[in-house]
């Protein structure tokens, strides 16, 4: 039950490369970011000069009125002064607000982008991908990485940036005030980036871990919580608490280790700034005392001072913040990097019409005649009509590169043949199917559609003339009509309607609270297993395709209800070539050729009566399942 355990070791990725690319992103509305960059100047400007208005405001009206008295001094250019700083902070509180309102419109359109991409590359993903990969922990890609990305570009990017100008904006009008002060801040700003630096490297790497943890955690959590009546069945609640607990503790220490260093770095240079502030008063006071400076200068340089490590405090908030960022970011892209499903396919399928010497001509109307077209090098086409013939010669397949899982296998299914393949688990029945549908391509042998070798059709086209139904049925929330209407969207009611009284799915349609109309969630959760299959059947039914598979289709319906969709089976199947995957050997008695795997081999071929007279592998496994029966 435990999965592999996830190497939390890995070294942290290439931050530079990631942020340039989150930044690609954001300025995919450069002209919002000017607008926000414009306000943050003006803003961290204003706070500035609202700073260094102190100087004049103590040097030229409050010293002067020492001594003197109150009644005859004139208060009108100290009040307008004030004034003229009362409106400067405002400018800047209005500043602040817009970008911060701007910035929530650039961040989400960001975060749009990024899921856009992200969900779309998955789409283009090969099987094998989500095949290796949990639901849990591609699913925090999307939850707990963006989270982490929210954070940073809604508030942190503008921190960052209004931070930076202030620092900027203070460092020079400090040096103006004094070069002296200011070189003791230099000084005790070397050190507290040689903190900031330390703990920085400390917390990236356990940040990275956090997130690969929460990935394997949800992972799990969202594996057992679909596997619960298997567990319970099983009575492993305690096992997988136990596994739980030992993965829970995982994302625990690295969540601590993380935290750790992201929250210590605060109090450090909170306190070291209170420690310079200290000496910075101190030296001031006794250049103020020898005569080197004038009061209101040390005033603004203080208070510079404190504005000065206060945004360098700031951005080392924000760094940790934006470590956790990337280590999400980092994540999402290492999906989107992931090599997209090759096609190398030219061939296409098309809508033909038929003349009356029987050549075939494109179309762009439905006709319910297709047909392969084939370009070639001499730059002429070629179109054969898709009759859904397969046929395999010598494959050989295997899913890691060392251990065959099929060995030279041939069949050849002609176009309306039924073709069973029964076997063992694990035999390579099911790995057959996923090889006509192009979801693994094969390295040794040949796959031929209606003469073509697949390799050469486009994989769209291909799976457009396949349906498939499978033992594990899937619904989308939606309607049931929506559901069916899935195997052909431009499919009509009245088509959907026909394509479920086929697969006899009609009846309990109607039966439910709304008919067609009623709503399926929770994948269906509140119909039967026997009514989900039924939907999948009709489904396929509705894409009237040339070739049918059908993966154990009817394992999920009880004995009474596979006996009234039997009738509607052999109309589904009726002049198409089907693929059947059965355990229960009674439902593939009819069918043309019976192939018995084992061991990715096919060691048995015939129909039914010429494989009972063998008295074989299958003459032992329908013998078996008889009795059982």
């Amino acid at each position: 039950m435990p999965g592999p355990r996830m190497n939390t070791g890995r070294k942290p990725k290439n931050v530079k490369k990631t942020l340039v690319r989150v930044l690609g992103y954001v300025l995919h509305q450069k002209w919002k970011l000017v607008l926000v960059l414009l306000m943050v100047l003006i803003s961290s400007g204003a706070s500035v000069a609202g700073t260094y208005f102190l100087k004049p405001v103590i040097n030229n009206f409050i010293e002067p009125l020492r001594g003197t008295n109150p009644q005859a001094a004139d208060f009108v250019p100290f009040i307008t002064m004030l004034a003229v700083m009362a409106g400067i902070y405002l400018l800047g509180a209005l500043s602040s607000y817009g970008y911060m309102r701007l910035m929530i419109y650039v961040s989400n359109g960001t975060l749009n982008s990024i899921r856009h991409d992200l969900f779309n590359h998955m789409q283009d993903l090969p099987i094998q991908y989500f095949d290796t990969h949990t639901h849990g922990e591609l699913m925090s890609r999307y939850t707990s990485d963006v989270d982490t990305l929210r954070e940073i570009l809604s508030q942190g990017f503008t921190s960052l940036m209004s931070c930076s100008v202030t620092i900027i904006a203070t460092f020079v009008l400090m040096l103006v005030l004094s070069p002296l002060l200011t070189l003791l801040i230099v000084c005790m700003l070397v050190v507290m980036l040689l903190i900031v630096k330390y703990v920085g490297s400390k917390s990236a790497v356990n940040f990275q871990k956090q997130q690969r943890a929460i990935g394997r955690a949800n992972g799990y959590i969202e594996e057992m919580i679909e596997g619960q009546k298997v567990v319970k069945v099983f009575c492993h609640e305690e096992a997988v608490t136990t596994e739980f607990a030992h993965i829970n503790e995982e994302l625990r220490l690295a969540s601590t280790r993380a935290n750790t260093f992201a929250n210590i770095m605060m109090p450090i240079l909170g306190n070291l700034s209170y420690v310079q502030y200290a000496i910075t008063a101190a030296v001031g006071g006794m250049l103020v005392i020898a005569g080197r400076m004038d009061l209101g200068s040390i005033a603004s340089f203080l208070q510079f001072s404190r504005s000065f490590s206060q945004p360098i405090t700031q951005i080392s908030q924000q760094f940790n913040a934006l470590l956790a960022a990337l280590a999400g970011a980092e994540r999402i892209f290492e999906v989107i990097d992931e090599p997209a499903e090759v096609d190398n396919g030219y061939v296409t399928l098309v809508n033909a019409k038929e003349s009356p010497d029987g050549m075939l001509t494109e179309c762009a109307e439905r006709t319910g005649i297709w047909a392969w077209k084939h370009p070639h090098e001499d730059g002429t086409l070629t179109y054969t009509r898709l009759t859904g013939e397969v046929c395999f010669e010598d494959v050989t397949f295997s899913y890691d590169g060392k251990k065959d899982v099929l060995k030279n296998v041939s069949l050849l299914a002609r176009p309306g043949e039924k073709i069973a393949l029964v076997g063992s688990t694990g035999a390579g029945k099911t790995t057959i199917t996923n090889l006509i549908n192009r979801f693994y391509d094969i390295p040794d042998g040949k796959i031929r559609y209606d003469g073509i070798n697949i390799n050469k059709i486009q994989k769209d086209d291909l799976r457009r003339s396949l349906a498939m139904v499978l033992q594990d049925t899937h619904l989308f929330t939606g309607t049931v009509m929506e559901n069916i209407r899935y195997g052909r969207l431009d499919a009509t009611d009245e088509e959907v309607i026909a394509a479920a009284k086929l697969a006899n799915a009609d009846a309990f349609i109607r039966h439910l609270p709304h008919g067609y109309d009623t709503m399926l969630s929770g994948d269906g959760a509140n119909l039967s297993q026997g009514q989900r299959q039924l939907l999948a059947i009709a489904r396929a039914a509705v894409a009237d395709p040339p070739v049918l598979i059908l993966d154990e289709a009817t394992s999920s319906i009880d004995t009474r209800t596979e006996a009234l969709i039997e009738k509607g089976m052999d109309g589904l199947m009726e002049g198409r070539t089907v693929f059947v995957i059965a355990h229960r050997l009674s439902t593939v008695r009819n069918a043309n050729a019976i192939l018995v795997l084992e061991h990715g081999e096919v060691i048995e071929r015939g129909s039914h009566d010429e494989l009972i007279a063998q008295r074989g592998k299958y003459y032992q496994l329908y013998t078996g399942q008889f009795e059982l029966s």
